[in-house]
């Protein structure tokens, strides 16, 4: 359960951020050059060193939008051969699922005012998951080569569940950003949270969900929130928080924040899994409010009934 050593980490960043190639082929690099991380943790560190990146090229060039669509029917209307999205994309270092939905709002934003409709977020959210919803032919088809074409294939994570399913995507072009991508995250996350709960029953832990301390009306809720606490190396465990995720400290520093500093102030201290690993520094920034596993400890104590004396009569 140690964090991983900042050197191979920044290692790791070395080769993500100096290959030149599609994700898949990056992803495939990493496994050969780094054989003693697993994948899926070379994975997700690829995946946050992408989207990182992504975010910050998209502030650079979302004031320049309408430049870009201009270039897109521009393209069309020449007759260019259709993944005219991907190739823009991957000239300006954008993720093609970004792109193809600044061109979608675009293209509405420019039709609002005779087709009198409203162009929202939810508008160009739904349009981006169904391109068949897009009238205009080009935009659709490009759009599809972006963000369409799903598969998933059943394979329980672990002997005892039934009904988990893990998602492979494969999405034509683009399977870091976008909906497809994100239905990906999501079920990876719903994985992790399954599994932690079917720990928790097994080991006999009295426990509450998310959704039982949200009907008591806690805004920001942990994964599960023990009921009778646990204690690791004497540490006490409030509650336990599941991220199907690498920790790292741009990541943490920003859960903390948003999540784990409230679970603390409601609840107390508490354990937070980053199942797919986490850099070793994470440890130095917890000030004694949580700890950091990359997976369910094996050494818990639970407490004993007996060692409670009944009050004197």
């Amino acid at each position: 359960m140690r964090g991983m050593p900042v050197d191979l980490y920044r290692d790791i960043l070395f080769e993500i951020n100096n290959f030149k190639g599609s994700a898949r082929e990056c992803n495939l690099c990493l496994c050969t050059k780094f054989p003693e991380v697993p994948n899926l943790t070379l994975g997700s560190i690829y995946s946050l060193e992408y989207q990182r990146r992504m975010k910050r090229n998209h502030s650079r060039i979302a004031s320049s939008a309408d430049k870009y669509y201009d270039k897109f029917q521009e393209a069309v209307n020449r007759g260019d051969e259709p993944g005219v999205i991907l190739r823009m994309a991957q000239s300006i270092d954008i993720s093609p699922a970004l792109l193809a939905r600044m061109i979608l709002e675009q293209h509405y934003e420019r039709l609002a005012p005779e087709v009198a409709v409203s162009v929202s977020k939810s508008l160009i959210s739904r349009k981006m998951k169904d391109t068949t919803l897009i009238e205009d032919r080009d935009v659709a088809y490009e759009v599809y080569l972006v963000s369409s074409c799903i598969r998933y294939t059943y394979r329980p994570m672990y002997s005892d569940c039934q009904n988990v399913f893990v998602f492979f995507q494969s999405t034509l072009n683009d399977d870091q950003y976008g909906p497809l991508a994100d239905v990906g995250k999501h079920s990876l996350g719903q994985e992790y949270e399954l599994k932690l709960q079917r720990i928790a029953k097994d080991l006999k832990l009295a426990f509450r969900g998310e959704e039982h301390l949200r009907l008591k009306g806690y805004d920001k809720t942990p994964d599960i929130k023990l009921d009778i606490p646990i204690a690791v190396d004497g540490f006490i465990i409030n509650w336990i928080e599941s991220k199907a995720l690498f920790g790292d400290e741009e990541g943490h520093r920003g859960y903390l924040k948003d999540q784990y500093l409230s679970y603390w102030n409601r609840f107390g201290t508490g354990l937070v899994i980053y199942w797919l690993g986490f850099l070793e520094t994470l440890d130095q920034m917890n000030e004694k409010k949580i700890i950091v596993m990359s997976d369910f400890p094996s050494n818990i104590t639970q407490m004993d009934p007996q060692c409670i004396k009944p009050p004197q009569l």
